[in-house]
């Protein structure tokens, strides 16, 4: 569709889909008009040149909702992959941005956010190389931006039977990260609370191929997110965050945090988030299996006993501090190491209230051995030694 009319005065409600695709030169003055236009949803669609995008955004005076996802290069070809994505709207206020990782072999050269009325955000795809943005009034934010492109099985060549060094613990993967819970699998060892992980399981995050100079900066999207009351990041986020932000903001307003667990990504940043979140009241996790590391400090029990107690005899538990009073976590499978991740909280964490554990194994009264089974993993976590008197388990 060419730009040079593409107006109307009537329309609320707007959607192209399917490889829709928005070509021309600069429109003259009024060619993209929607003064009544409050949610445009575009799925599947590309711009050539990029400015069109920009023509269509400015076009809608009064837009509300934004809902974007990219069309993939093998779905148009043409597409410049790195180009910058703008979005400047003073009165939107909510916004959704995807592409698929899949398919993009290179991040976008930078991201502008001029939308200083948005409360909330979901975006997905690549980190872009720079930032800039005014998220003045944002009050929930949902990432899951990653670094490298996701590779079909096919492509990558790797055992997906990989672990990352839970071995105790399977997680399904369905090629969506975020917003999917991963669920543990159940073995025999739900109580094995004895075995150690020694300092050979450990990754070494610093093995990073990637220069310096190369990397993404998200200083300026991580200081447009410090005034949410809710946020939620992604494996693959938090792996960004360790590695592409140079200081850390105070999360001052934040109540909520969210993340998903993945075995090949560890919980680097976690204590840092958790460090710099003063206010924090809720605690949701997706999955406790992730790689095991010596730099996710002491949010987690991966350190092994020794390197742990001297780290411990040095510095206060960061859970310790925290003002926690819910802590939510699902595809809890009950193996030995999640029970001492579970202790772990449980130990530390003073100002828990409610407890909320989502099981991967079910209660089936007319199944006995089903039910036995998950009674020994609610039994278990039950017996916990707690630091809070008033802490309540409810599993679900």
């Amino acid at each position: 569709m060419k730009t040079e009319s593409f107006t109307s005065n009537t329309l609320v409600k707007l959607t192209l889909s399917n490889v829709f695709f928005l070509s021309g030169l600069p429109p003259p003055n009024g060619g993209v008009s929607f003064p009544n236009l409050k949610t445009p949803s575009l799925v599947s669609v590309g711009f050539e040149p990029c400015e069109v995008y920009e023509y269509l955004i400015s076009g809608c005076p009064v837009l509300e909702e934004l809902f974007i996802r990219y069309a993939s290069p093998s779905e148009c070809s043409w597409m410049v992959v790195n180009q910058s994505i703008t979005v400047s709207s003073p009165s939107i206020k909510r916004m959704s941005i995807s592409y698929p990782s899949r398919d993009y072999w290179e991040r976008p050269a930078s991201e502008v956010f001029r939308t200083p009325s948005l409360v909330y955000l979901d975006h997905s795809g690549y980190v872009a190389g720079h930032y800039h943005v005014d998220f003045t009034s944002l009050v929930e934010a949902r990432l899951d931006l990653r670094r490298e492109r996701v590779l079909a099985a096919e492509e990558d060549g790797i055992d997906d039977s990989s672990d990352g060094g839970w071995d105790e613990d399977v997680y399904d993967e369905d090629g969506s990260c975020f917003g999917v819970e991963h669920n543990a699998e159940v073995h025999d060892d739900v109580i094995d609370d004895d075995a150690d992980i020694d300092d050979n399981d450990a990754a070494d995050s610093d093995s990073d191929s990637d220069g310096e100079d190369s990397l993404p900066d998200v200083v300026n999207l991580v200081e447009g997110i410090s005034n949410v009351k809710t946020l939620h990041l992604s494996p693959y986020f938090l792996e960004v965050f360790d590695i592409c932000c140079k200081s850390m903001q105070v999360f001052h307003k934040l109540l909520t945090l969210s993340f998903e667990s993945d075995k090949e990504r560890g919980w680097q940043v976690v204590p840092l988030i958790l460090k710099n979140s003063p206010n924090l009241e809720t605690l949701v996790i997706k999955g406790l299996v992730h790689q095991v590391t010596d730099k996710c400090g002491d949010a987690c029990v991966c350190i092994a006993k020794k390197k742990k107690k001297m780290e411990e005899e040095e510095k206060v538990c960061c859970l310790s501090t925290c003002q926690v009073k819910v802590l939510n976590i699902s595809g809890y499978g009950g193996t030995g190491r999640e029970r001492k991740q579970m202790r772990h909280f449980l130990g530390n964490l003073k100002c828990l209230e409610t407890v909320k554990v989502g099981l991967v194994a079910e209660n089936h009264h007319e199944d006995n051995s089903v039910n036995n089974h998950y009674q020994i993993i609610t039994n278990a976590l039950t017996k916990l030694p707690r630091a809070s008197s008033n802490c309540q388990i409810h599993f679900f």
